[in-house]
């Protein structure tokens, strides 16, 4: 049975022959010796077709698809054009050698060429990769390796694809720089203290804050300097007047000793950093609470930006945690505990990160456990939505949340919680209306001038009816006028009202005179009828009696 390869380069798809194979027998050994020597893989694998590609931009397709598993058209074509031609019914005497079995399987469903894909093609691949430049003449040496370079750019920049409003690198960056920014301004403002108490050792009894020593400690400056004139300027720094009379009073009794100016300068220059720093830090913040919300907004209406931000950096992106179960969702971070548990047979641990959420502080310690598993359920339901809904919405981290709250009182005070599958359909239903409210808003100024035309039609549909269109007209105008118009009206009305009465006490008479002229007729009808019935029984019993009386005799 004959070989054929199919090897994808940078630059276009090849086709190999590969003879001899009765003679080697399929040994991958026999083939791996045979690789490195060109004279002996030359006479293996004969080059029978090569299609270049027409651009950069055909090559990157070509290989999107080919890494995705798909034959496009133009390999379809090659493969047909130079390989024997597969009848139906009949058993094929040749085979096509893939480096991938899913392009493989995909050429067999579309033109059912037998492909294979075992050590022995990848043996074969590896030498006509090793010798492709001798293989085709016109090929330079360094060509196919800047194709390589270029596709391979453009390969992976097509690879990745990104909304760059949902870009989860971005808050796994601000959360490390966020914990780092932590720790630095902690020991930066330690060393403030530090280095400022030489000067002044009561301020930082006074003043217990980092940011608020740090702005003080460049202030002040020389303490033998500040008096009473800066008071307005040291309450506004502390917004407080007393602590900023007892700085007053403590500068004038301090034990520390002077500074030199040159050292004064230096320590104003790093309180100035401290400040800095901590200011960056809550600018930080806030670009991570932002960015969080576009991200995954239901994470954080659910367990808080930071600790959304903290298991998205720990899992590595928001995808690898959408795919997590909840049971490792909620060790997540505790890992070395889990481990260890493991090895040493004890008790493995109940929560990693979830830890930091305020609701396992809230909950009692027998019930911490409990917490945490379900906290981890509503996290993976949370970003499981976040990752694969295409519209960001808090429905449904409200909702989750409000479930929380609701096991938080079922634990501590025996209240049954809703089920979930209600609670999802209300989110559902919450969405859609937000969803069909945000449709009307851009739909309604088209709409006004419709309900204009509509009225315009009715006012001149009411000037064609006379006097009554008058009377209804007169209220948009005048008050008075109504009011007038709603009076006379009420007189007309009452006028028919007198009028119709006598006429119909009228009738009224005839109609009960006629009434008990009938009933006087039916009467008599009745009694009539009844008499007529009693006359015909009696008769029919007199001929009865007659007929027995004549039978006795006979």
């Amino acid at each position: 049975m004959a070989l054929y390869l199919l090897y994808e380069t940078s630059s276009g798809y090849s086709l190999f022959l590969a003879n001899g194979l009765d003679e080697i027998g399929q040994n991958t050994e026999a083939v791996r010796n045979s690789v490195s020597d060109l004279n002996r893989f030359g006479k293996v694998a004969q080059l029978t077709a090569f299609l270049p590609f027409e651009s950069a931009l055909d090559a990157l397709n070509q290989c999107n698809s080919v890494s995705e598993g798909i034959m496009t058209d133009e390999l379809r074509n090659f493969l047909e054009l130079n390989l024997p031609k597969v009848k139906g019914g009949k058993k094929v005497k040749f085979s096509l050698g893939v480096a991938e079995p899913k392009i493989g399987s995909h050429i067999f469903e579309v033109t059912k060429i037998p492909c294979q894909s075992n050590e022995f093609v990848h043996e074969l691949l590896r030498g006509v990769r090793l010798h492709f430049e001798r293989f085709i003449k016109d090929l330079k040496s360094g060509d196919l390796e800047k194709a390589q370079l270029g596709l391979g750019h453009s390969y992976s920049r097509a690879k990745v694809k990104f909304n760059v409003n949902r870009v989860d690198n971005m808050v796994i960056q601000a959360i490390f720089l966020l914990d780092t920014l932590d720790k630095d301004v902690n020991s930066f403002a330690m060393r403030v203290r530090e280095w400022y108490s030489w000067h002044f050792p009561e301020l930082a009894k006074i003043v217990n804050d980092n940011y608020l020593y740090a702005k003080l400690a460049k202030f002040i400056d020389d303490k033998s300097k500040l008096s009473e004139d800066k008071l307005p300027e040291l309450t506004d720094i502390l917004g407080d007047e007393d602590k900023a009379k007892e700085v007053v009073e403590a500068a004038k009794a301090s034990m520390g000793q002077d500074l030199s100016p040159i050292d004064l300068i230096n320590v104003q220059q790093f309180a100035q950093r401290v400040m800095d720093l901590s200011e960056y830090r809550k600018k930080l913040h806030e670009y991570l609470v932002t960015k969080m919300n576009d991200i995954a907004p239901n994470l954080a209406s659910l367990i808080g930006e930071i600790v959304g931000a903290r298991l998205i950096s720990h899992a590595g992106s928001l995808t690898n945690l959408a795919k997590c179960p909840s049971s490792t969702l909620q060790i997540l971070g505790a890992e070395k505990a889990l481990f260890r548990a493991l090895k040493t047979r004890g008790n493995t641990p109940k929560y990693g990160l979830i830890f930091h959420s305020s609701f396992i502080g809230r909950a009692s310690a027998r019930n911490k456990g409990r917490m945490a598993r379900y906290l981890a359920n509503k996290c993976s339901i949370a970003s499981r939505i976040d990752c694969f809904s295409e519209s960001g919405t808090t429905v449904f981290g409200e909702k989750l949340r409000e479930q929380v709250e609701e096991r938080l009182d079922f634990y501590d005070k025996g209240v049954a919680p809703r089920k979930n599958i209600d609670v999802m359909k209300a989110a559902i239903g919450s969405a859609e209306n937000k969803d069909n409210t945000a449709m009307e808003t851009e739909e309604a100024p088209a709409v006004t001038p419709a309900k204009k035309s509509k009225k315009k039609k009715s006012k001149s549909d009411t000037a064609e009816n006379g006097e009554a269109e008058d009377t209804e007209d007169k209220p948009a105008v005048n008050g008075v006028a109504a009011e007038d118009a709603k009076s006379e009206k009420k007189k007309k009305k009452e006028k028919r009202k007198l009028e119709q009465e006598p006429a119909v006490e009228k009738s009224n008479g005839t109609n009960r005179v006629d009434a008990d002229e009938q009933g006087g007729t039916a009467k008599k009808k009745k009694t009539k009828s009844k008499d007529q019935d009693r006359k015909e029984l009696q008769d029919a019993s007199d001929m009865k009696k007659k007929r027995k009386k004549s039978k006795g005799e006979e």
